[in-house]
């Protein structure tokens, strides 16, 4: 008797176990692609404007680090917070970027872009200097649904090389 109910009770287990799997949402990559792009150019305008520092650290998780040409490594919100403000608070400072190429992991849950960044700041005697940077920026879906860049990573693209004649 008991054999009976097992085989009675398994295609109903399987069928809901199937139930259940497929009608999870499923990870949509055209989709968090231009919510990450999205996302990623609202903070470059942020950024731009340099007016919020709390808005623009946002967008970074509190275990974040970054890792910039000719600076210390910054890790967690408090380092990066004090990093912001004093850039913002430098006469001259001005940054924007834009990325470009997400790669998702399988489950959807990391992601990793390059981009190109124009930073301008004061030189050495003062007057400012604008560098060219490549980077790239690992980026983590949290708990709430919003991506935050997670690693943020960049060097100085190399110097053009004359065309031989």
């Amino acid at each position: 008797m008991s054999d009976m109910r097992v085989s009675c009770a398994l295609p109903l287990l399987v069928f809901l176990l199937l139930f259940v799997g497929c009608s999870q949402r499923g990870f949509d990559p055209v989709a968090e692609e231009a919510k990450l792009l999205r996302r990623d150019a609202e903070w470059a305008d942020l950024a731009s404007a340099g007016k919020d520092v709390e808005k623009i650290v946002s967008y970074w998780t509190d275990d974040a680090v970054l890792i910039f040409p000719g600076q210390p490594l910054l890790e967690g919100k408090a380092a990066i917070r004090a990093y912001v403000a004093e850039s913002l608070n430098t006469p001259g400072f001005k940054i924007h970027w834009v990325s470009e190429k997400p790669m998702f992991s399988p489950d959807g849950k990391l992601a990793y872009m390059r981009g190109k960044n124009e930073l301008t700041a004061p030189g050495q005697n003062g007057a400012p200097i604008t560098v060219h940077l490549r980077g790239i920026s690992i980026w983590r879906l949290d708990a709430d649904g919003q991506w935050r860049c997670v690693v943020d990573m960049s060097n100085e693209e190399p110097h053009a090389t004359p065309v031989a004649k």
